[in-house]
């Protein structure tokens, strides 16, 4: 029988580590942290982006997220523009410096997580990978159904 306590401590811990360290890697090199190396992702990733498509991706609210937006966009690395359909919302895209800026980036959150993760043996890491997503995705479930 697992130590759920124990998986869970372990899992939060892990993630603090890695997420610290690749952020501290992203701002030396690139001056970003990894949170917005995360949003300019999620806004590159979706064509006509919403604060509320971020808010549902990293489950937090949408005071944050439209904080951190603002910040994007006081650096010049994305814009708003008005929602075609519903006047109450706006589409974020990257500007060219944000569209630079991640493609730059992107090799250096590669490089550390996988030099950080290389301790694992490569079967390892992929059982972790599939157990991880399908708790995620049960986990999202559970917050959309409220069950």
């Amino acid at each position: 029988m697992t130590d759920i306590t124990r998986l869970f401590t372990d899992l939060v811990r892990v993630e603090t580590r890695l997420y610290n360290t690749v952020s501290d890697r992203l701002r030396a090199e690139h001056g970003i942290g990894l949170g917005q190396f995360e949003f300019l992702q999620i806004i590159d990733g979706r064509p006509g982006c919403r604060v509320l498509d971020i808010v549902r991706e990293v489950g937090i609210t949408v005071g944050a997220v439209s904080k951190a937006v603002d910040r994007l966009e006081s650096a010049g690395l994305c814009v708003r523009a008005a929602h075609p359909e519903d006047r109450r919302s706006s589409v974020l895209s990257l500007t060219p410096e944000g569209s630079r800026l991640l493609a730059a980036a992107r090799p250096a959150l590669e490089d550390e997580l996988a030099a950080r993760v290389a301790v694992v043996p490569a079967a390892d890491l992929a059982r972790t990978a599939a157990t991880l997503a399908t708790l995620r995705a049960a986990l999202e479930e559970h917050r959309r159904d409220g069950t």
